[in-house]
């Protein structure tokens, strides 16, 4: 019998959502044995639209750019740590561009199986589901999404997992 998935990716941008979303992304590959990508888009349409909009001077952008570099390798070697902790192997990787456009192509890139997103903030408005990139994201992508909720329980599934076999 074949697994219900081979990869699981998981979108990490920094949020407590997404990092509940790599919890269970650790959990879900520790119990199939299904490989774990992590992967952390650092957003230059944003920064581009900041400029253009000028909001941002050119030097800005620059700046800004280099905090979000900084901030994907913290971010990824996290969530690398978090699987390490439950034996579980966590593949990164770090793009840049536009969000929901690089989720998809690194989905089909790295023939995901299974993307997690963490929980979508609420929709106030049309417009806001419209420009909300992991909403997009779930939207056009090729495999099946899940979206991770409650953070408490995942936390618990978490911090659990392994007992049974040793693992701390």
């Amino acid at each position: 019998m074949s697994k219900p998935f081979q990869r699981i990716m998981v979108y990490v941008d920094g949020s407590e959502e997404s990092i509940t979303a790599a919890q269970y992304g650790v959990c879900l590959a520790k119990m199939t044995g299904a490989e774990l990508y992590a992967v952390y888009v650092v957003n230059t349409r944003a920064l581009d639209d900041l400029v253009k909009t000028r909001i941002f001077l050119q030097e800005e952008q620059e700046e800004y750019r280099m905090d979000l570099e900084t901030d994907s390798q913290r971010y990824l070697q996290h969530v690398e740590k978090m699987g390490e902790e439950k034996r579980v192997p966590v593949r990164r990787v770090k793009t840049s561009g536009n969000v929901h456009s690089e989720i998809k192509k690194s989905v089909k890139e790295l023939e995901i199986d299974l993307l997690l997103l963490g929980e979508i903030s609420h929709v106030r408005s049309r417009r806001d589901e419209f420009y909300n990139e992991s909403e997009r994201a779930m939207r056009s992508v090729p495999c099946s999404v899940l979206i991770v909720k409650d953070p408490d329980k995942v936390w618990d599934l978490y911090e659990n997992l392994g007992e049974a076999d040793g693992i701390s």
